[in-house]
């Protein structure tokens, strides 16, 4: 558990994008974490190439507040042990990290934004979960649709390639979701909810 105290390096938020490492898992359904928050970064002007914590980061400021941009290289299944990390490490709570990932509940391009939850199915947030020891963490989801069939693998499904009309139709959402990620950390998940959940 993490307790918020003063921390000399002014850092407000942690905000991260999950995907997995690699250009072959480039343009993936399970990469949209990745996508967004490499819109948001644009948006700021931050590279997102140092690397800590086992991830990729970036520093910047957003909204007025210093930001950490992270991408962990953990693969999927252990985000959580680089997103604990930097949280532990610029001594934010749960409730100053928020994680963009991707959701096969919803259609392509729909958002949720959500204070906090279970992992819902979701590896790497059930590994943030068990390494932060709460799931009061702030996320937004972005879809990515269901399963074509019912048999149908789900790890082939979130690993497989957006087809190139919806690959261009999704840019358009990551830049959404970088200004519903600006929203949240300005005005609060709530805020952020009611001007993007569903669009």
């Amino acid at each position: 558990m993490f307790f918020q105290r003063k921390d000399s390096s002014g850092v407000q938020w942690l905000i991260v994008g999950l995907g997995n490492p690699g250009s072959k898992y480039w343009n993936t359904r399970h990469n949209v974490g990745y996508a967004a928050l490499d819109a948001l970064a644009d948006r700021l002007g931050v590279k997102v190439d140092r690397v800590k914590f086992q991830g990729l980061l970036g520093q910047g400021t957003a909204e007025g507040r210093k930001v950490i941009l992270l991408k962990p290289t953990t693969y999927m299944n252990l985000s959580g042990q680089s997103v604990a990390a930097a949280a532990k490490f610029y001594k934010l709570p749960p409730e100053k990290v928020l994680v963009l990932f991707d959701d096969i509940s919803l259609e392509p391009g729909r958002l949720r934004v959500r204070k906090e939850g279970s992992a819902g199915g979701h590896n790497g947030i059930k590994s943030i979960i068990s390494c932060l020891g709460s799931q009061a963490f702030p996320r937004i989801k972005i879809g990515v649709g269901a399963k074509p069939h019912p048999d149908y693998d789900l790890a082939d499904w979130v690993l497989s390639v957006f087809p190139y009309e919806e690959r261009e139709a999704m840019k358009e959402v990551y830049d959404r979701a970088a200004q519903a990620a600006l929203t949240l950390i300005d005005q609060g998940p709530e805020a952020a909810a009611n001007r993007f959940n569903g669009k």
